[in-house]
């Protein structure tokens, strides 16, 4: 079998176009004429063997085959893009706008980041933290750099490396909240995607609820629990030693697996956002060793998992 040499370029001619909605936006970016650029596409839909987007309509929609490539290749490029300012010493000057989702393992990310900050103290990082419902418009206005939120089936252009979480139902060591009904729950407001597995499994099994409490921040939500105010979902790294875990046992469905991803814009991109992007995805992928996560492996090579 032939190895098929994928061009660099013309991924991220590729990417260009996905990230800026349109083949004459990424000529202008790239300084190419718009039929150029789609001559590009075309190349790189006949090096891989399938068709990659679908321009029938007025947006420009990717195969399931494109999504794929356009992880692989957000990897690839910013592997890519980092070894050249590595070998050019290229300064990582400069300033970071990074999302972290309140509702999901911040400790961990935040970790990283002041590891980040420590070698690179000429960085200048700002972290936003809110619910995933509200990075993700962020990330889509360009009012964030690099993301981590959780998604649904369909992700948003960006997605360079995901994997799934399953959430568990957890309640305060000593309490016996579990056993009243209607179902007390501790939830982030709506729109979190705890929240709604939540409710959705008590639902199908007939099981009525109510909320008790509901706060935005994982620290109030994580003493409210542990205080008896009512039940909730949470991953294994975000449990405290103040509380048990629930199981069918104890009436509680499984939850559904929820997508996580990290988001990050290549086109334009900053020698410390790639030194950053890579830095968290060698986080990931040291984390994934001890059970942090089970992650979807899209790609290969030295820093990706």
């Amino acid at each position: 079998m032939v190895a098929v040499n994928l061009p660099t370029d013309i991924l991220r001619t590729f990417l260009a176009v996905i990230d800026l909605g349109s083949f004459t936006k990424a000529g202008q970016l790239l300084g190419r004429t718009q039929p150029a650029i789609s001559l590009q596409v075309r190349k790189l839909e006949e090096m891989v063997g399938m068709p990659l987007m679908d321009t029938s309509g007025r947006n420009i929609v990717l195969t399931a085959a494109g999504e794929n490539l356009a992880r692989y290749a957000r990897q690839l490029l910013a592997m890519n893009d980092e070894i050249v300012a590595r070998l050019q010493k290229r300064e990582s000057t400069g300033s970071l706008r990074v999302g972290l989702p309140t509702d999901y393992a911040a400790a961990f990310f935040q970790e990283a980041l002041a590891r980040f900050s420590t070698l690179h103290p000429e960085v200048q990082i700002s972290i936003y933290c809110e619910i995933s419902e509200q990075l993700l418009p962020m990330f889509e206005r360009d009012d964030l750099d690099i993301m981590i939120a959780m998604y649904n089936d369909s992700p948003m252009p960006g997605l360079i490396y995901s994997w799934f979480e399953r959430p568990v139902w957890a309640v305060g060591a000593d309490c016996d909240t579990e056993k009243k009904l209607p179902v007390p729950i501790a939830a982030h407001p709506e729109g979190c995607h705890y929240r709604d597995r939540m409710i959705r499994s008590l639902d199908q099994i007939g099981r009525s609820w109510r909320i008790t409490y509901c706060s935005p921040g994982i620290s109030g939500l994580q003493h409210a629990v542990s205080a008896g105010f009512g039940v909730t979902a949470l991953t294994r790294q975000t449990l405290t030693p103040s509380m048990r875990i629930l199981t069918e046992k104890d009436g509680y469905p499984p939850l559904a697996d929820i997508h996580v991803g990290m988001f990050f814009k290549n086109t334009g991109a900053s020698t410390a956002a790639l030194l950053l992007v890579n830095s968290m995805m060698q986080a990931l992928h040291d984390a994934g060793q001890t059970d942090f996560v089970r992650s979807e492996r899209l790609a290969v090579g030295a820093a990706c998992p």
